[in-house]
């Protein structure tokens, strides 16, 4: 189930979306005035559908502006299939074209799709053991509690949190985050995980999630 929101100024289409996602069990949110389209709301959902030829601000420059708002796949509702307005869809931030009027089953199994790519790869927040990092601004946090992390703690962090559950030897952390220009050595990761053990137990983390594995090297738990 995802919350998904669908932006057209046709009553008829937001109502044939509305029922045919709502079968898949979504909650949908159908609103016809780009001006409803909140931050709050854009942060609610899951998935958008934006329909491109809209009264005033249409769904390309409307897609260009919340997308600092939310990673969320955004799908266009267009009878605009020509490969320019593709291209300028997709790059204002669009992941997907449906061309009007929309088959019911591709409808559903286009949406359906991107929500299964979105939960496999996280793209904006990641939260994992109660550590949430934003990806887009490089910051960390327990809670609500700021981690004040350099740049290599936090690359560190990002890299087992993405592959939360496997174990990397120092050396592969390394090479990952740092790269095999890199100016030190492995020895630095144990360096950096002890200081992020020890900022993670000052945020408030009793049980800290960046755990050793014994002759291998380091793993996040799941």
């Amino acid at each position: 189930m995802a919350n998904i929101v669908v932006l057209d100024d046709d009553s008829d289409l937001c109502s044939f979306v509305k029922t045919a996602l709502e079968r898949d069990g979504h909650i949908v949110r159908a609103v016809m005035d780009s001006a409803a389209l909140t931050e709050s709301l854009c942060r609610w959902a899951d998935c958008l559908l934006l329909d491109v030829m809209m009264p005033g601000e249409d769904g390309v420059a409307l897609c260009r502006r919340i997308r600092d708002w939310t990673d969320a796949p955004i799908l266009f509702l267009t009878a605009r299939t020509a490969e320019t307005d593709v291209l300028r869809g997709l790059g204002a931030g669009g992941d997907d074209y449906l061309c009007k009027p929309v088959p019911l089953e591709e409808l559903r199994a286009r949406v359906n799709a991107h929500l299964r790519r979105q939960s496999r790869t996280p793209m904006h927040k990641l939260t994992r053991s109660g550590v949430t990092l934003d990806l887009y601004a490089g910051s960390a946090a327990v809670g609500d509690t700021p981690l004040h992390l350099t740049k290599g703690e936090y690359a560190i962090c990002e890299h087992l949190m993405l592959h939360a559950g496997r174990a990397f030897s120092r050396e592969q952390i390394y090479e990952a985050v740092f790269g095999l220009d890199g100016d030190a050595d492995e020895t630095a990761v144990t360096e950096h995980v002890k200081n992020i053990r020890a900022k993670l137990r000052r945020a408030g983390l009793t049980a800290c999630p960046l755990e050793t594995v014994w002759g291998v090297g380091y793993k996040w738990m799941l």
